[in-house]
């Protein structure tokens, strides 16, 4: 799902129009974000907390060269889901795939 599907999920259950379900999505993920900036946590009981980490400094390396390179600190948002959110998801199962998609991706194009 995307956001212009969310969208048009939120205005018909809603009974608004999609202009409005698109304004209160954005409303609400604005205030996810600023909540994160101004306390370092959102957290919606049933369905998870956002929150702000720190990644540590460490040292990578170019994979062309091998050569070292100094990664710095930085803070990252980090998304943590509820019981019930984790419930709820493994009681739907995986998702339907195109399986003849998965094995296109498998195949490197030799003759085998």
């Amino acid at each position: 799902m995307n956001k212009k599907t969310l969208k048009d999920n939120v205005a018909e259950t809603l009974g608004v129009s999609k202009r409005e379900a698109g304004l209160a999505i954005d409303a609400v993920l604005q205030g996810i974000v600023d909540g994160i900036v101004e306390d370092g946590k959102v957290t919606l009981v049933g369905f998870g907390t956002f929150a702000s980490a720190v990644r540590a400094a460490r040292t990578a390396r170019n994979p062309k060269t091998g050569e070292p390179i100094a990664v710095p600190e930085k803070v990252v948002p980090k998304f943590k889901p509820s019981a019930k959110l984790k419930d709820v998801v493994n009681a739907a199962g995986l998702p339907e795939t195109d399986t003849d998609a998965d094995t296109d991706a498998d195949t490197d194009g030799g003759d085998e």
